[in-house]
Formats: C-alpha cells, sequence, structure tokens
C-alpha cells in the first residue's frame, strides 16, 4: 500500500450512550496506492515515494521549467510509483439498521480511504461490506417462526450521522494501523520494504500531526 507492505489493519470507534452506544469495527486489507497522508502531514513526499513522483521529476528541465507533455517520452514505472491496486473493508457494527442504510455506511467508509491519500486509479478494485450484529435484525429459521409477523426497531437516518463519522475514522485508523503492523517481506526476487516508522513518527512530528 503505497509503495510499503500493506496488509490486515482494524480500528474501532464507541458511539457515547447518549447516541446509542453503539460500536462500528472496520477491518481493511490494503493493497493500493496514492500520497500517503497521515493526519494531515504529507509523508510519502517527506519520504520521497508516492504516486507520479518519477513522472512528474521528468516534466521538470534542469532550469525547473516545465516540458510540454507532448514532447515527452512517459515509460511505465514500476513499484511504489504505481497507484493500482485495492482496498477490501468490512464493517461490523451493533446498531439495528437495514440493509440501506448499511450500504450508506459502506459508503462513507470510501472517505476515510480518501483521507488518507488513496489515488481511486484506474486499476482500482476497492469496496466496502457492511453489517449489523443486532440481536433484533436475526433472519428466524425455526418452522414456527417461519410463517409469523415480527416487528423490529430500526435507527432512523437522522440517528445514522454518528456513525457515518465512527466510519470514517475507523477505516482511516485501520489503514494507518495496517501499514504501521508491517514488516518487510521478501519472495519471488522481490523485496517490500515496510514503512520506516521512526522517520514517519519524525515527519508527523514536524507537521504537528502528533504531539512531541
Amino acid at each position: 500500500a503505497f509503495g510499503f507492505k500493506g496488509g490486515i489493519g482494524t480500528s474501532s470507534r464507541k458511539l457515547p450512550d447518549s447516541l446509542g452506544g453503539y460500536t462500528i469495527g472496520v477491518l481493511v486489507q490494503t493493497n493500493f496506492g496514492g500520497i500517503l497522508t497521515i493526519n494531515g502531514a504529507p509523508v510519502a513526499r517527506e519520504l520521497g515515494r508516492y504516486y507520479l513522483k518519477d513522472e512528474l521529476e521528468r516534466t521538470q528541465n534542469r532550469s525547473g521549467r516545465t516540458i510540454d507533455p507532448r514532447d515527452r517520452q512517459i515509460k511505465p514505472e514500476a513499484g511504489p510509483n504505481l497507484a493500482d491496486g485495492s482496498v477490501i473493508i468490512v464493517i461490523a457494527t451493533d446498531a439495528p439498521i437495514d440493509h440501506r442504510n448499511l450500504q450508506r455506511l459502506a459508503a462513507r467508509s470510501m472517505l476515510g480511504l480518501a483521507r488518507t491519500g488513496a489515488a481511486g486509479s484506474n486499476g482500482s478494485g476497492d469496496y466496502a461490506i457492511a453489517f449489523s450484529t443486532a440481536p433484533e435484525l436475526r433472519i428466524r429459521i425455526t418452522a414456527s417462526d417461519r410463517n409469523s409477523k415480527s416487528t423490529v426497531s430500526l435507527l432512523s437516518n437522522e440517528a445514522m450521522s454518528p456513525l457515518f463519522l465512527a466510519v470514517i475514522e475507523a477505516t482511516e485508523e485501520a489503514i494507518y494501523n495496517s501499514l504501521f503492523a508491517a514488516t518487510t517481506t521478501s519472495g519471488r526476487g522481490h523485496t517490500v520494504e515496510a514503512l520506516p516508522l521512526d522517520r514517519t513518527l519524525e515527519i508527523l512530528r514536524k507537521h504537528g500531526a502528533i504531539s512531541k
């Protein structure tokens, strides 16, 4: 992810009791590109590894003037300069919400993805799924219940906004956690480096993204 080793990351948020006390849990599998940004800090740019870096540098001649794109010969780049790849986002909640609001919840997770600097490129197949574990939403399977009717209390549309904010924050954090927990991996003649944590923390402090 972002040219570094990604993988599985998780995070969660719990609403205060005044807003229902519901929990949002997010699991991500990260393998996508873009320009890594953490809490507003331009981590990728500081590390010198980001989408289109080589291409943008080739557009500058030694005098610093931009070369006309029609006069450039762009060759495909490999590795961290590509933005392709995908992220899978799985969202679980104990809030009693129906399929329509689960779809809305899943859609909001993409805002958390965007916060990290994801490029959403042409070859990116990002998607999210969401489900509720609320007992009142479970499907009845006994013979006696099969033909009976039941009444279910669902959250209103107006009550969804706090959950939307929670899923945005949890998705963003889960992606960061997938990077921070990853380790450098080698195989089949290739090596994917982990995000350099000490340097990343230094960048975050420099830009005031975390306290010193």
